[in-house]
């Protein structure tokens, strides 16, 4: 079996990973979660991952952002919506698409760290992938203003040198 990794475009490529995505999280269960209200942002570039013969089987977003650490601007990498399809788990493909991501973004010399959120599930997978946790606060924007975002748990990546605590401002909405 072989697979194709492609790097896309955010909103051109929705329509090809909404199924994916809706799929993995399916809104009458989201809904229920903690961050099932939070309004997201939409990725600048996507990591999609096909199987020749079985379709999208897994994605990744990727963000680019100008944010604010302990009050200095810092472009930073984020990567959220790391999804694969049930059927598919544990064969590589997430740390594949991870992978794909932090190159992507280390190609873009001016990114300083890579941040991203997840549950306590997945805590392992991206220490694994040295991922580390953040200790600090991070705020978001939403409808309603700026919120403390702790509804995941942030983790960084060095591209440069990530910042292990302190306070960091998204400078728009979370992903």
């Amino acid at each position: 079996m072989s697979i194709e990794i492609d790097i896309l475009n955010g909103k051109a490529s929705r329509s090809i990973a909404e199924p994916l995505l809706s799929a993995v999280w399916p809104r009458h269960e989201t809904e229920k979660l903690p961050w099932g209200h939070i309004e997201w942002a939409e990725p600048d570039l996507r990591v999609l991952i096909e199987e020749t013969t079985g379709g999208l089987v897994c994605h990744a977003g990727i963000f680019f952002r100008t944010i604010l650490w302990n009050g200095h601007k810092m472009h930073v990498g984020g990567i959220g919506a790391v999804a694969t399809r049930a059927d598919c788990r544990s064969r590589g493909y997430a740390t594949l698409a991870l992978e794909a991501a932090t190159q992507t973004m280390r190609a873009n010399e001016a990114a300083r760290f890579a941040i991203l959120f997840c549950q306590p599930h997945n805590f392992a997978f991206y220490q694994a992938r040295n991922w580390h946790r953040f200790s600090g606060e991070v705020h978001a924007e939403q409808a309603e203003g700026r919120i403390r975002y702790d509804f995941m748990t942030p983790f960084v990546f060095d591209l440069g040198r990530a910042p292990r605590q302190g306070t960091i401002d998204l400078c728009g909405l979370p992903w």
